[in-house]
């Protein structure tokens, strides 16, 4: 498939350097937000003092596009001071004292961004067989928005359209050792991470339905005796759909292969892993109310040689769908720079939404076409609990329960500002897991913020 996918490319660059092309056209678009939070007990333990924290957060994220010949763009998109209100850890920041650029100090924070990221840059042509995106572009979007972690990465995009069915190919460099000074990389040989995916995507009145699959061969982890590779295999059908005043939408994901592939004995683990989502929502006039199922395994501490989550060999992914306010927010964790509510007695349950099943139900209301107020309960407990680490171990799955109101209002076309609060009944799964967790006391926590955003 990489012979197949690299013919296309060079086809592809053949067709698109034979065209003229002379700068002609800049669209820009782009988004600022500033968003205020207050959170009453960050670490959910029940302390004397509580663990209050306050701050502002913000964005600046612009995106133009050169349109430089008919069918013929150039896109790029960058951050800028995307940071906390105040603070002074950032990579590279500049010291006006010293005049000098430094790293992050000491206890500084890893979650801060730079002050100016620049993370895309790809052309887009058409061809004859369809259209081309090439270069440092969007990944890690399909369907919904479960279990997506979009991010910026290196890849060639093939898109064509045969009546009403979108067909899309693709290979994505995830990792080149070529490019590493890591230990153990320099002057090897086919240890890189490099995905390939084909999908299609069938659209019809009210709605679309696709199919995505993905291989993932990992050899970046394969330095030295005992460090496996892994061979991945990726499906996931979708559907989103109208049914008169009823929104539909539902993914599953499965997940096979190898795991960990290893040259020795090692024993291999073998990847088996499914997940599933839905939503469905009704409108009635200005009002609309609905509910959502989202399950996401956990790995069975009885079963070593079983990968039955969808986390990633660098950590868990972030899924950009969001639950609540508090419990898997995913820009949450950005605004604080931690690692997610709770984790003082060694447990938190971050943006991930790994080893979860989660229930939904909302309402909300339009007054106006420019105001909005909605209400929402979550409940959250674990799928599988941690291997036991000691006799009196906590053995609660429940995560908590979570209460959300906002209201946001659109001051114009393309700003809109918006208050929420948030109360959460924290489960027992906050205690942790360790030696004597049963024995840890944890509290409820409530949130406030505000947020103001635009868009252009």
């Amino acid at each position: 498939m990489k012979k197949f996918l690299v013919v296309l490319l060079s086809l592809g660059l053949i067709v698109g350097f034979s065209m003229t092309a002379s700068a002609a056209t800049v669209n820009f678009s782009g988004s600022y937000y500033v968003v205020g939070w207050y959170d009453n007990n960050q670490s959910l333990e029940d302390v004397a003092g509580g663990s209050s924290s306050a701050g502002y957060w913000q964005r600046f994220r612009t995106q133009p596009v050169f349109q430089i010949a008919e069918g013929l763009s150039l896109t790029a998109r960058w951050d800028a001071m995307e940071k906390g209100w105040g603070s002074t850890d950032w990579r590279g920041k500049f010291d006006d004292m010293n005049l000098s650029r430094k790293q992050i100090p000491a206890g500084g924070s890893p979650k801060a961004q730079e002050n100016f990221e620049w993370e895309r840059g790809y052309m887009t042509f058409m061809t004859k067989i369809g259209q081309f995106d090439i270069g440092y572009q969007s990944s890690g979007k399909w369907g919904t928005d479960f279990l997506d972690d979009e991010k910026s990465r290196p890849r060639v995009k093939l898109t064509s359209k045969v009546g009403p069915v979108t067909i899309i190919a693709l290979l994505e460099k995830q990792f080149d050792s070529a490019f590493s000074t890591a230990a153990g990389y320099p002057g090897t040989v086919d240890t890189d991470n490099d995905n390939y995916a084909i999908g299609a995507i069938y659209s019809f009145k009210g709605g679309d339905a696709g199919f995505l699959y993905k291989y993932t061969n990992n050899r970046s982890s394969s330095i030295g005796a005992g460090h496996p590779k892994s061979q991945l295999h990726y499906m996931a059908p979708y559907l989103k759909a109208t049914f008169g005043p009823v929104y539909v939408e539902a993914e599953l994901d499965y997940l096979t292969g190898k795991a960990a592939k290893f040259d020795n004995a090692s024993t291999d683990v073998d990847a088996d892993a499914f997940a599933g989502y839905i939503k469905a929502r009704m409108n009635v006039g200005p009002a609309y109310f609905g509910a959502s199922f989202m399950y996401t395994p956990g790995n069975d501490p009885n079963d070593p040689s079983k990968k039955k989550d969808f986390i990633t060999a660098s950590g868990n992914v972030s899924q950009d769908l969001d639950c609540g306010i508090l419990l898997g927010n995913d820009a949450l964790q950005t605004w604080q720079q931690s690692s997610g509510n709770g984790g003082g007695n060694g447990f938190a349950f971050d943006s991930g939404k790994n080893d979860s099943i989660i229930y939904t139900a909302f309402a909300g209301f339009n007054p106006t076409p420019k105001l909005n107020l909605q209400a929402q309960l979550i409940y959250v407990e674990l799928d599988k609990l941690p291997a036991a680490t000691a006799v009196r171990q906590n053995d609660s799955k429940k995560v908590g329960t979570e209460f959300d109101v906002t209201a946001s209002y659109k001051l114009y076309d393309n700003l809109t500002y918006m208050v929420g609060a948030a109360y959460l009944w924290t489960g027992d799964a906050f205690k942790g897991f360790g030696a004597n967790s049963v024995d840890n006391k944890v509290s409820n926590d409530y949130f406030l913020m505000n947020r103001i955003a635009l868009s252009f």
